[in-house]
């Protein structure tokens, strides 16, 4: 756990409290959920069993606001709290995030048995608030406007012994008319690269060998500082620390996206060759009235010069379907840009609207069942490409870094999953020799499905890391009757779904 003299005044916590976080929304809200858990065991709370479903003496939801019906989940998800806190005196439940910021004084309205309310810029302040609420009985609702210190000078609860998220910047200057974020997590504001640095060398020195380095608009890191080159000096810095093995980033955006980032990355050896760079639509028309300062000319031009520079690059994407005003040839444009960019996988979004957006005002709605024939069209090509690209890998040897929970049917195929350097996920056949988490493994890929590759053979090569010591250590110490730990981020991108899955608020 990171410590700093910037977090909340030190309360008093009664023994054997117990929490459980329940996370909402994007890569962001996922990170500034190890906080609030760090900050609650830093506090003196325990970490409840997996499954606890309420259960606990804090639950804490950590929300996101960019989909139509946030709310109703929200307040559904309180409704069925609300009778077990009844019969458990003591009981506390805390709500922040993004639809706190948004919604304030609205959620105790709506839910009185509430006890806490904070927003997206005061996370540090969830142990006094909720001490205060008990002490004075009453809720306790305190929204700050703007960022009271760097997140990351909170302590935190890391869900993953071996991986880790580093957050760069917060906050967004963009204006897509689709996204309300920017109103939520307010204006860019960067963190200095020395601090950012001394994050990632002291994960390092704890066994992390892959960090994702995040920011809502990750590559114009830069501009609060007055450096246009930031972002890529300080890639090439994380290619000097020893023992970091994988260095990633999320998400990027096309506009900020310049020839001096490709060239880092293909130049610094432990930047993956692994690019997600949001599209939302190939056509000028819809980019233009979704505010997105790029053109399909641009975008397939940065799509180019990635392949130039990184041949074996997988490149991911976000794009929405059925955006107001979106004709038929404005969807074509989308479909003509997936043929060309050949996308590894691509998080498929139907558009809805969300509250507080321009768009959500904008004439031409289109009609679901219009929306849904055009999704379907799209996520069958994308699955056709994905599937092509993927048989594409058949008999290449991969280096894969062994994940946890990345394989719902390990247990019953005798297999084990892994990343591969550009992020596919690939299951592998179990070794005699044990292998880890965070481990590294050489395989040779046999087969190709649309979302995972299988490597059927025998491993090639184990090596032992000090990833894997980190995770071995981490669930020796699991064991001992103490708090139950959290599990592993979800660092790689899942399959498409109709909603948001891994790309979050889908409007990065």
């Amino acid at each position: 756990m990171n410590s700093s003299s910037d977090r909340s005044p030190a309360v008093d916590v009664p023994s054997t409290m117990t929490y459980e976080i329940r996370t909402y929304g994007c890569q962001m809200n996922v990170h500034d959920s190890e906080r609030l858990a760090g900050l609650l065991e830093d506090a003196g709370y325990v970490r409840a069993p997996e499954g606890a479903d309420g259960d606990a003496d804090v639950v804490v939801f950590n929300t996101c606001a960019v989909r139509e019906n946030a709310d109703n989940r929200l307040y559904g998800n309180l409704g069925h709290l609300a009778p077990k806190k009844a019969k458990r005196p003591g009981m506390q439940i805390a709500v922040g995030g993004c639809l706190a910021q948004k919604d304030r004084d609205t959620i105790v309205k709506k839910a009185p048995w509430v006890d806490v309310v904070f927003g997206t810029h005061n996370i540090g302040k969830l142990p006094v608030l909720l001490e205060r609420a008990r002490i004075q009985e009453e809720a306790q609702v305190e929204i700050a406007e703007s960022l009271e210190a760097f997140p990351s000078t909170l302590p935190t609860r890391r869900e993953s012994a071996y991986a880790a998220w580093v957050s760069i910047s917060v906050g967004c200057n963009n204006t897509c008319t689709f996204c309300i974020v920017p109103a939520l997590r307010g204006k860019e504001k960067d963190r200095r690269p020395g601090d950012i640095l001394a994050e990632v060398e002291a994960l390092v020195a704890e066994g992390v060998s892959e960090i994702t380095l995040l920011g809502q608009n990750v590559n114009a890191y830069g501009s609060d500082i007055g450096d246009r080159e930031a972002f890529s000096k300080l890639l090439r810095a994380c290619g000097a620390i020893d023992g970091l093995e994988r260095v990633r980033f999320t998400s990027p955006h096309p506009r900020d996206f310049t020839d001096d980032v490709i060239a880092a990355m293909a130049e610094t050896p432990n930047v993956m060759p692994q690019l997600h760079m949001p599209l939302q639509s190939g056509s000028d028309t819809v980019l233009k009235a979704m505010r997105r300062s790029y053109r399909q000319e641009r975008y397939l031009g940065i799509i180019e010069k990635v392949r130039a520079a990184i041949p074996h690059a997988a490149i991911t994407t976000d794009i929405i379907v059925g955006f107001p005003g979106e004709t038929e040839e404005d969807f074509e444009q989308t479909l003509h840009v997936v043929r060309e960019a050949r996308f590894a996988q691509a998080f498929t979004f139907q558009y809805s609207k969300r509250p507080g957006t321009p768009a959500a005002e904008m004439d031409g709605q289109i009609p679901k069942k219009t929306v849904q024939e055009r999704y379907e069209r799209l996520v069958a090509l994308q699955e056709e490409i994905s599937w092509d690209e993927n048989k594409k890998q058949v008999g290449r040897t991969l280096e894969l870094m062994v994940a946890e929970g990345e394989g719902r049917k390990d247990g019953a195929t005798h297999r084990l999953s892994g990343r591969a350097p550009d992020n596919r996920l690939v299951h592998f056949t179990k070794p005699e020799q044990e292998v880890r988490p965070g481990d590294v493994v050489t395989v040779e890929v046999t087969y190709a499905a649309p979302h995972h590759l299988l490597a059927e053979g025998p491993v090639l090569d184990v090596r032992r890391t000090r990833a894997g010591d980190a995770w071995e250590k981490r669930n020796t110490e699991a064991a001992k009757p103490k708090g139950v730990l959290l599990g592993l981020p979800k660092i790689g991108a899942p399959a498409p779904q109709p909603v948001a899955a891994g790309g979050g608020c889908g409007c990065d």
